[in-house]
């Protein structure tokens, strides 16, 4: 009994002053000796794309950063991601493309290089991928499903009000039209061609070969460098050794993560369930 009441008081101890420990953690991390690296200005750094792409206002900070950093003369780009929406992937892609004019962008594919991740990748200078990764994907989807038939067995009619013939376009409640459909079959259409049309100029490819690598297949690393999609398969350690060569840094020096942002990183990991989406636009 004692050890159990000693517990709890520990435990009591901690719910009462989480706020306190919190702040005396920050301030340790704040106030504690500084590294040679840290006191040293970083001249390169790492940027992740990593999971669904959706929300990028996080990854767009960080490629701002670096794009006005005088110190920073090169960025990694990390890729493992299986892609997300289209104008997030689009958004991401330009803002590659336009840090790529300042400053050298190396992407690597540590795992999935693919749909709107890879077109995020397209205006690097060079794209290195691990040898198990998976490159491609070059495709477009809209699906969403039908629920009538469940909808009439619970009893549960819908009511709507509209203006405009196509606005329920898409809708999940009955079956579509051919109209709606014909519409739904253009829209994708030409986001497809607009991403084929993207990397055949990102990456020196013929348009009109589309079919040998923007078919919405996805190729293993070696495959994907056959098919003129990346420039060399290789790992981590290769991809840093080029960035550092084509910065033309003297002595490369890499920013690393705070030891505080790695703590919260950390402590993200260990408590947040896993979040799964219902679908993608680029697949």
């Amino acid at each position: 009994m004692f050890i159990f009441r000693s517990i709890g008081k520990v435990i009591s101890y901690i719910n009462n002053h989480f706020k306190a420990m919190l702040f005396l953690l920050l301030l340790f991390f704040v106030f504690s000796p500084l590294s040679k690296d840290a006191i040293e200005k970083p001249n390169l750094t790492t940027i992740r794309i990593e999971g669904q792409i959706a929300n990028i206002d996080n990854i767009l900070v960080k490629i701002e950063n670096a794009l006005t950093n005088s110190n920073i003369k090169g960025v990694l780009l990390r890729v493992d991601s299986p892609g997300g929406a289209l104008a997030p992937s689009i958004e991401l892609s330009m803002a590659v493309k336009r840090l790529n004019k300042i400053k050298p962008v190396i992407a690597y594919a540590a795992g999935s290089m693919t749909s709107g991740s890879y077109y995020a990748s397209i205006w690097s200078k060079k794209i290195i991928a691990n040898p198990g990764a998976f490159i491609g994907s070059i495709g477009v989807l809209f699906q969403a499903p039908n629920i009538k038939p469940l909808a009439d067995k619970l009893g549960i009619k819908e009511q709507v009000v509209s203006a405009g013939e196509y606005k329920q376009m898409g809708t999940f409640t009955r079956e579509w039209t051919k109209k709606e459909k014909n519409a739904l079959s253009e829209l994708i259409t030409d986001s497809y061609n607009l991403f084929i049309s993207d990397v055949a100029e990102a990456r020196g490819l013929k348009k009109d070969k589309a079919k040998e690598f923007a078919n919405a297949r996805v190729f293993i690393a070696a495959k994907a460098k056959q098919k003129g999609l990346i420039d060399e398969v290789g790992s981590l350690f290769i991809a840093k050794k080029e960035l550092e060569k084509i910065s033309g840094v003297k002595t490369p020096i890499w920013q690393k993560p705070s030891e505080f942002d790695s703590f919260l990183k950390e402590l993200k990991v260990n408590t947040l369930a896993p979040v799964f989406s219902f679908s993608s636009y680029l697949r």
